[in-house]
């Protein structure tokens, strides 16, 4: 399966110091972490947004379980607010589709 998981509200800074201590700390050990997971095709695309303190990618788990491990697993995991959204695939949504048109043909629609 895949799923679409974004980290919003990435940490705030007070100062200079704390800046370098938390890329140096967190921020670039997180995309370490995340440029790992993208080499081994666990996150199939994904990015930061132009001047956010957040991030965007797509995973691929074979289950609810396997990608929430992958999330909390990730350092920065508690500084940001995430949402993970499984996503269905066009070939299945199109299949369901034509099921529900079948339905309503077969009942005179």
């Amino acid at each position: 399966m895949q799923y679409l998981v974004s980290a919003m509200e990435g940490p705030g800074f007070a100062s200079p110091q704390e800046v370098l201590r938390t890329l140096e700390d967190m921020v670039l050990p997180l995309f370490e972490a995340l440029k790992r997971l993208e080499t081994g095709h666990q996150i199939l695309a994904g990015g930061i947004p132009v001047g956010d303190r957040a991030l965007v990618f797509i995973v691929e788990a074979a289950s609810h379980d396997e990608v929430d491990r992958l999330v909390r697993n990730l350092p920065m995991w508690g500084l940001f607010k995430w949402d993970v959204m499984a996503l269905q695939t066009f070939t299945g949504r199109a299949a369901q589709e034509r099921e529900y048109v079948k339905k309503l043909t077969a009942a005179g629609v």
